[in-house]
């Protein structure tokens, strides 16, 4: 008789699953903007992560986002259809699959939306951490699906807010904007959502809605008077319409892991979604969990 490799006649257990209920009771905001803060503090070099590889199918698009660590290797498998609008389902839909680093076994699978929903505003909220005012802050967000409320939730964890306005296409751009220290836009739009000319000069604008190089939120004058912060320089000019569409200078972005420090004027954050921010997270939930 043959006899099997070894390990071939080994039970194989049960794969953790983090739902989204999970993920939100494991990470709150506030534990997710440090577990990001914490990764690039300890070295973490976002340009040296592997780029979002985007495959047509028929129904839409299906994302592939790897990335390793010192402890893990893990990959999102996201589906963009737009026709599920129609149908009442969500646009986006996501997988997270986590492996041990030392002997890539299997460790977890996650709801891949709900960590979308967490890490994103965390990405946001840690890139422009160092420039809040220390007052209760005034925050008009535009979108008002998971990212523009989840943009509220992890603000709202590490400053005072005093007033926060919600604006979609239906309520259209509210009077509030002219006096917003932050401004989240977190929307479909292919468009800027507003006439940057109206915001304070000392505003703060997070643009997350697009990862696509012919969409933007925000306009051409803003890109080019702000202090501009992206996630990675290379990824920004692949990825961010925002950015590639107003022509923005390479020399003028600056990476979340090198910040320039704070001073007068306004503040954009650009971020289109990095593989690395999905792994941060899916391993502080995993560390957590163990705790």
């Amino acid at each position: 008789m043959e006899t099997p490799p070894e390990g071939r006649d080994r039970a194989v257990p049960a794969l953790p699953y983090y739902d989204a209920a999970a993920v939100n009771r494991l990470l709150p905001p506030a534990a997710a903007v440090a577990a990001i803060e914490q990764a690039l503090q300890q070295g973490l070099d976002p340009a040296a992560g592997v780029p979002r590889v985007p495959v047509p199918v028929p129904a839409g698009q299906l994302l592939l986002m790897p990335a390793t660590s010192a402890a893990g290797v893990g990959v999102k498998l996201a589906t963009v259809a737009p026709a599920n609008a129609g149908r009442g389902l969500p646009t986006v839909n996501a997988v997270y699959v986590l492996f041990d680093g030392a002997t890539l076994q299997p460790a977890a699978l996650f709801d891949g939306a709900a960590l979308t929903a967490v890490r994103t505003p965390a990405v946001s909220v840690a890139a422009v951490r160092r420039y809040l005012p220390p007052r209760p802050l005034r925050v008009v967000i535009f979108g008002t699906g998971p990212q523009g409320r989840g943009h509220r939730d992890t603000l709202a964890a590490v400053a005072e807010l005093s007033h926060v306005d919600f604006a979609n296409r239906t309520t259209g751009i509210p009077p509030s904007l002219a006096d917003a220290d932050v401004v989240v836009c977190a929307t479909t739009a292919r468009e800027p959502l507003f006439d940057s000319a109206v915001l304070r000069a000392d505003a703060i604008v997070i643009a997350v809605g697009s990862h696509e190089p012919d969409a933007r939120e925000v306009d051409a004058a803003l890109c080019h008077r702000a202090t501009v912060i992206v996630e990675d320089v290379a990824t920004a000019l692949r990825e961010c319409g925002d950015l590639i569409l107003a022509a923005v200078p390479e020399d003028r972005l600056a990476p979340m892991h090198r910040p320039p420090p704070a001073g007068p004027g306004q503040v954009l954050f650009k971020g289109s979604g990095m593989a690395w921010q999905d792994l941060v997270t899916a391993e502080a939930i995993l560390a957590r969990a163990a705790r």
